[in-house]
């Protein structure tokens, strides 16, 4: 205890070091883009940019059009931090869609309304095509080529040779061309009027809380909240700031530190571990992941809410669900909810049969699965949840007493649901995470015939820390509402040096456990 009271004694002797070596030169090179250093919610920057950007945001409360202009600023330049120059790939795809959605708002034929639509989807396609798909499509002529020359001895097929081409992926553009393309489709099904103003649409897809990792946020949802003079009463800043310590909680602590102390290792060299040590891997890698996307998502909504918008929830406890369309309700809802109303529904939901079902939702999961990456690995990921949601849907056409979610269900059931559900996402994880199918075969062979159970004594005691920090992350996970609910009201109803109190813990827990480098959020590749 004397230990921990003289660090946190020491910090504004720290900071007052820290801040006197700061030359304006070294302060240049901090606010310019650098590629290895995106600028995250979890990092030192953002907190302090954050903090002067709030302050002149409050004081232009009061005037629409230069709050929008501010913010749409500084969410430019929060790209800029995360992609450098390709910021201007966001400009244009902003521009191009807010030109087409004036067009299909104005268009009374349905033919033009339809060819309008099918441009914007096309442009967004081909964009998010070239940047995210261009390598791996390549390489597939390259084989098909090979395999066509061989087969009608064609030489020149047969030389054809696959050689990387070296694209900059830039960072959430899955997020914000989807975001886009709902708010164009959106237009051509009636859903909303299209915007008038190019600063508008500007600030709606570059808004910066949820810009680069989502949640993806529908137009009809945003755009009504964009006018409103923001306001934010005691309850939302207690909420957002719970949301903020959570999300910084899960990220820089649990996921990063497993990550880093363990999981990385197991994937980076299955072989040198046994079969009971890949396992917790993979238990491992599915807190990692969870704690990571959700940790980012909670950052986004409280940052959110603390600039006077609501978001839609992103997470809802996934594990404890007890079926597989549950867990696809509580998993990345904006994703989920965007591919069932964007792609499930226009290839014809359930409205052509059982089996035009069935094969609609695998069709879905399948491009969800190439959404998340360019690689075999993820089409398999995909095709597994695809297969898995019309296996549970045949089942429960056939038989009664299977249930959509666990609270139809009892307590015996929904135990084993839950059970079984979590280790049917785990093996999904195995694909996701593995950087080549060998090493996904290898993590499951080592599971299946080199488990040596004896060794988890001996593992417990060498990586204590990560032990520690899983069972919290799964108790945490596994809390009932009630409990998370009456911790949020103890933040919102903490006076507000308490809360500051509370900030200043946690980024110096943040500190105490981060590791040398920063750890980019995982969907940043998405």
């Amino acid at each position: 205890m004397d230990e921990l009271i003289s660090k946190l004694l020491a910090v504004p002797e720290q900071l007052q070091t820290y801040f006197s070596q700061l030359s304006l030169s070294r302060l240049g090179d901090i606010l310019v883009y650098q590629p290895n250093a995106p600028m995250l919610f979890s990092s030192g920057l953002f907190f302090f940019l954050f903090i002067g950007f709030l302050m002149i945001y409050m004081s232009l409360r009061k005037n629409t059009t230069a709050r929008i202009l501010y913010v749409t600023l500084f969410s430019l330049y929060f790209y800029y931090k995360s992609s450098g120059i390709w910021f201007l790939l966001l400009l244009f795809t902003a521009t191009s869609d807010f030109i087409i959605g004036e067009a299909i708002g104005d268009a009374r034929r349905l033919w033009l309304r339809k060819l309008l639509v099918t441009l914007s989807v096309g442009i967004n396609l081909c964009v998010l095509g070239y940047f995210k798909y261009f390598n791996f499509l390549y390489s597939l002529v390259c084989e098909l080529g090979n395999e066509i020359g061989y087969l009608i001895g064609n030489s020149t097929l047969q030389s054809l040779h696959y050689e990387k081409v070296d694209i900059f992926l830039p960072v959430g553009i899955s997020f914000f061309t989807f975001q886009s393309m709902s708010y164009i489709i959106d237009i051509y099904r009636g859903r909303i009027h299209p915007l008038r103003r190019w600063l508008d649409y500007v600030f709606y897809v570059s808004f910066f809380p949820q810009l680069v990792a989502g949640p993806i946020v529908r137009a009809r949802d945003f755009i009504p909240q964009m006018y409103k003079e923001p306001t934010v009463n005691r309850a939302q800043f207690g909420e957002g700031l719970f949301l903020i310590l959570c999300g910084l909680f899960k990220k820089a602590v649990i996921s990063d530190y497993i990550s880093l102390n363990f999981v990385d290792r197991v994937f980076d060299a299955p072989l040198l571990y046994t079969g009971v040590e890949n396992l917790i891997g993979v238990y491992g890698y599915a807190l990692q992941i969870y704690c990571d996307f959700s940790g980012y998502s909670d950052m986004a909504i409280g940052i959110a809410l603390l600039l006077g918008f609501r978001f839609n929830i992103n997470f809802d406890s996934p594990y404890q669900s007890a079926t597989i369309t549950e867990f696809w309700r509580r998993w990345h809802i904006s994703l989920s909810s965007w591919l069932k109303d964007y792609l499930y529904i226009s290839l014809g939901g359930n409205r052509k049969g059982k089996f035009r079902q069935y094969l609609n939702l695998f069709i879905t999961m399948l491009l969800g699965g190439l959404w998340h990456g360019a690689s075999l690995r993820f089409v398999l990921w995909g095709a597994l949840h695809g297969i898995s949601l019309a296996i549970h849907k045949l089942l429960m056409s056939c038989f009664p007493s299977f249930k959509t979610v666990g609270s139809e269900m009892s307590w015996v059931h929904r135990v084993s649901g839950v059970l079984i559900t979590f280790h049917l996402v785990c093996f999904g994880w195995i694909f996701f995470r593995a950087d080549t199918m060998q090493i996904a075969g290898e993590v499951m062979s080592q599971i299946l015939f080199h488990f040596h159970p004896e060794v988890l004594p001996q593992f417990i005691t060498g990586y204590t820390g990560v032990c520690f920090l899983m069972l919290l992350g799964y108790l945490f996970h596994f809390m009932p509402k009630p409990v998370e609910s009456a911790m949020q009201m103890v933040v919102t109803r903490s006076p507000l040096i308490i809360q500051v109190l509370m900030v200043v813990l946690a980024i110096f827990i943040v500190i105490q456990v981060k590791s040398a480098g920063v750890q980019p959020f995982i969907y940043f590749q998405f």
